[in-house]
């Protein structure tokens, strides 16, 4: 059974930054695309970033945005310490939502709990 857990959330002014981190519960080697996800109150939840193993090409782990945040956000991975990083910067209020990591091992998809996200204007 595969955990994920997220922590680095909080309340931030905009303008501002914050670092998310999703950690695993066994060897990130194992797993293929890491993604975190966001959803805001009353809203469906959205897709905002993707990692990949970085073991298919020569340039190491690709990454892909949604493009409300290209530009600001930053995804990376660190498979020795089993963990998938979100860089947030020049958060705007419209930020605010609860975010989650995921992963789909052996298709299964997990999920973490989630961190809180809200950037004050």
């Amino acid at each position: 059974q595969v955990q994920l857990v997220e922590s680095g959330g909080g309340l931030v002014q905009a303008g501002g930054s914050l670092t998310l981190s999703c950690a695993a519960s066994q060897s990130m080697f194992d797993f293929n695309d890491i993604l975190w996800y966001r959803q805001a109150p009353g809203q469906k939840r959205e897709w905002v970033a993707t990692v990949s193993n970085g073991f298919t090409g020569f340039t190491g782990a690709d990454s892909d945005y949604a493009a409300s945040v290209e530009g600001r956000f930053t995804i990376s991975r660190d498979n020795n310490k089993n963990t998938v990083y979100l860089q947030m910067n020049n958060l705007k209020p419209e930020d605010t939502a609860v975010y989650y990591c995921n992963t789909n091992y052996q298709y299964r998809d997990y999920w973490g709990q989630g961190t809180q996200v809200t950037v004050s204007s």
